[in-house]
């Protein structure tokens, strides 16, 4: 035989060798693609169980790619249009079930184009002011403050049609108030705003502004949903204050692209609670007010289902326009 044909033949066999054990390589990393800013509650969470993950995974590299944009729907078309061989999710919010109801049209179905794997826990709001601005220290002095000049005063929120916006315009219609909305991109840019005073108050998970409110930048006028917050123990619910319709709670999950086979479904929920099990975790959630009870994919599902559902009839009630 042709040694030189022998040698081409081997280096061949080599270059394939190669590129099979780069692609490999590749193929097990674990893309997770945040439909938020850095800086949000949901970028905390997942960032804080980053390595408990990749260990679960057995030290399988977790990628996490930011991808926010239009309450979330950025990111989440870049998840759909992701291959489903069960390296990539993504960390998924109140805005994935809210967005069917703000928006006309979507480059997806928030129910069909993914694969529900769990919904993992969940975060308490907070509705906040900058002390500087406004002086009121509770709802029912919020209330007069916002109703003395209707329409002078403004909320911020993470984005036009997001949950906060969406928590925000659930308090204004709760106390009767006209308050303008100024959307930020994303969290962080969101609350730079209520320090400097751009802006007055907003509805802002717990997490994100904790040390904010220790320090007195910004104080807190109640909590969104129906139950007190460990940290926070003496400061009262917004339905305590006599304003029972203003209940909202923080959540998120985690998803894959549609058609994700059940074995790769089966291998990422075992992750997920593994890694959300971990103590150094579990220690860092109690500490970011976050509590944590993934659900199974079947519960996932219908889940997203009925809180679609309920949103609906949140936004319409609030009368948040479609875009």
């Amino acid at each position: 035989m042709n040694p030189t044909f022998n040698r081409r033949a081997a280096l061949m066999l080599a270059a394939c060798a190669l590129l099979g054990e780069t692609a490999h390589a590749q193929a097990q990393n674990l893309r997770v693609i945040l439909p938020v800013g850095p800086g949000s509650t949901v970028d905390v969470i997942a960032r804080s169980v980053q390595s408990a993950l990749s260990a679960a995974l057995n030290n399988t590299p977790v990628v996490i790619e930011n991808l926010p944009g239009a309450g979330g729907i950025t990111g989440t078309t870049a998840l759909v249009k992701s291959a489903p061989d069960g390296n990539t999710i993504a960390f998924v919010s109140n805005n994935h079930a809210v967005n069917p109801s703000v928006f006309k049209k979507l480059p997806y179905d928030s129910l069909t184009d993914i694969t529900p794997i769990s919904v993992v826990g969940g975060s308490p709001f907070v509705l906040v002011v900058n002390p500087a601005k406004v002086p009121a220290r509770n709802a029912k002095e919020l209330q007069a403050f916002l109703k003395a000049k209707p329409g002078d005063y403004n909320y911020a929120s993470s984005g036009n049609g997001t949950i906060i916006h969406l928590g925000a315009e659930m308090f204004a219609d709760a106390v009767d108030a006209q308050v303008k909305h100024i959307p930020y991109k994303g969290m962080g840019p969101m609350i730079t705003a209520l320090m400097s005073g751009e802006v007055e108050m907003g509805v802002v998970a717990v997490a994100s502004v904790q040390a904010l409110l220790k320090s007195g930048a910004l104080r807190a006028i109640g909590v969104m949903g129906k139950d007190r917050i460990a940290s926070l123990p003496d400061l009262p619910t917004i339905a305590e204050q006599g304003f029972p319709e203003v209940d909202l709670v923080g959540w998120f999950a985690v998803v894959g692209p549609a058609k994700l086979a059940p074995a790769q479904v089966k291998r990422l929920h075992a992750a997920i609670v593994t890694a959300f099990n971990d103590q150094g975790v579990k220690a860092t959630m109690s500490r970011q007010e976050n509590f944590i009870h993934p659900t199974s994919p079947e519960v996932a599902a219908q889940f997203f289902k009925s809180e679609q559902d309920r949103v609906a009839k949140l936004v319409a009630k609030a009368g948040l326009k479609t875009d």
